[in-house]
């Protein structure tokens, strides 16, 4: 019936002049087939951009499950091993609150639970991201001090350290500071910040926002010395927005004691300590618990959480190398000129003279792949994003580039060639030893049938 009903809709289209079609007839190729759009319809789309990612299958089924009794059963136990998950996650053996919220909810929990009105704050930016969360502090009536480190070059730890150092009185109860920065792509070097913290002998508890690093970038919350990591569920824990993280350590739970901006909603204390239907003040999240216990399950079990980094890194370098090729004789470029400061999820790039937001409706128009805008950067036509964040491997990644390319080609946008072929060698020289080993296996284990030897 509907295959009927498809005919009758698309053929007097593609056939114009002919209004007696026998429907039932074997279709025949129009004579302006070439001419016709290239469907997205086929195939799957691919969101390229910072959050939400790419969600598996396996978390999407794990999901996918009526509503359950929340007092008992399965979903307890599942609780609990997330608890003791996040903290392997996050390298930690502090306490664990969840939050039914985006990460823009996680920076009011933390600061509800640790300051009060009029509490000073330092917030180093390098983004967007970092302005929204130091706007959303103010809001709450903290005296909030920005230090602005540009869009490009990275923290500077000599400033920062002249900034503790005239802080004499000790009144920064806290520097706030984001792993990744998703606008920009700029990544921050926490063991440095926290080396000129203790280095200026400052009290100031340090705050790391790692929603956009989390699962994608190397981070080691106690290793590290962090007081506060905060993260969300939508980027590198590849799972829909809805469930927000706090980590805390012993001396942030300290400082809450006397934080006069708390409420009972933000409140961490039950969520982090008490029985399982005290801990999201209200029904939790069913779903996207059962959905995260498959996504830790496949993140820390299954591949591991340092191949999970390597993986994350392997392929950061892969884009960079496309990119190196279209910068060549042409004003396409990475924005972050040092790879060591590269955030390994997101790669923020520029196409002079508004060819940006031109290439992401193209790739969305012709490919089904879309690309993120240019967040807070200016001009915002000129900026675009590539995520490469959470579920992805290397023919999803080649594929992209491929598809930019025919976009720059389709556009008329200038650039260096080979960028595909090059970002190929990457994938190819990182897995040398892998293919090694692997047509080893097959040539010893090359299955024998009788009668065939000879």
């Amino acid at each position: 019936m509907y295959g009927r009903f498809a005919r009758r809709a698309i053929l007097p289209r593609l056939y114009p002049q002919q209004t007696d079609v026998d429907h039932d007839a074997t279709v025949r190729t129009p004579r302006d087939w070439k001419t016709v759009s290239m469907s997205r319809s086929t195939g799957r789309p691919y969101l390229a951009i910072p959050g939400p990612s790419v969600i598996p299958d396996r978390v999407l089924n794990a999901m996918h499950r009526a509503s359950i009794d929340v007092y008992k059963g399965d979903i307890v136990a599942v609780a609990e091993s997330l608890k003791a998950d996040v903290r392997r996650l996050v390298h930690t053996e502090q306490h664990v609150a969840m939050y039914i919220s985006n990460g823009h909810g996680t920076w009011e929990a933390a600061a509800a639970n640790l300051f009060s009105r009029g509490d000073k704050v330092l917030v180093l930016v390098q983004g967007q991201f970092a302005i929204l969360w130091a706007d959303l502090m103010r809001r709450l009536g903290l005296d909030v001090m920005t230090a602005d480190f540009g869009r490009e070059e990275g923290i500077s730890m000599e400033r920062l350290a002249r900034l503790l150092e005239d802080d004499r009185a000790q009144s920064i109860r806290a520097v706030c500071v984001t792993h990744v920065e998703t606008s920009s792509s700029l990544r921050a070097d926490i063991p440095s910040i926290r080396a000129v913290m203790d280095a200026a002998k400052h009290s100031a508890l340090l705050i790391c926002d790692t929603i956009a690093s989390l699962g994608c970038d190397e981070f080691r919350m106690d290793p590290w010395g962090v007081d506060v990591t905060l993260s969300a569920s939508q980027k590198g824990l590849m799972l829909p927005p809805g469930l927000g993280i706090v980590c805390f350590s012993e001396k942030a739970r300290a400082a809450s004691k006397t934080a006069d901006l708390l409420t009972p909603h933000w409140d961490w204390t039950d969520r982090a300590d008490g029985e399982f239907y005290l801990r999201f003040f209200g029904t939790p999240p069913t779903q996207l618990l059962f959905g995260l216990r498959e996504s830790l399950t496949m993140i820390l079990d299954e591949e591991g959480l340092p191949a999970v980094w390597s993986r994350h890194d392997r392929i950061a370098r892969t884009v960079w190398r496309a990119f190196e090729c279209w910068s060549e004789l042409s004003k396409v470029e990475i924005h972050i000129k040092h790879p060591e400061s590269r955030a390994r999820g997101v790669t923020t790039a520029r196409f002079t003279g508004g060819r940006a937001t031109a290439l992401r409706a193209w790739l969305e128009a012709h490919t089904g792949v879309t690309l993120g805008v240019g967040l807070g950067m200016q001009p915002a036509d000129d900026y675009l994003r590539v995520a490469h964040m959470g579920h992805l491997n290397a023919h999803m990644t080649l594929g992209l580039l491929a598809s930019m390319e025919a976009g720059m080609q389709a556009l008329g946008i200038e650039h260096g060639g080979g960028a595909v072929e090059a970002a190929s060698g990457v994938i190819a020289a990182s897995t040398t030893a892998l293919s090694t080993e692997i047509k080893g296996l097959a040539l010893d284990n090359q299955p024998k049938f009788a009668g065939l030897e000879n």
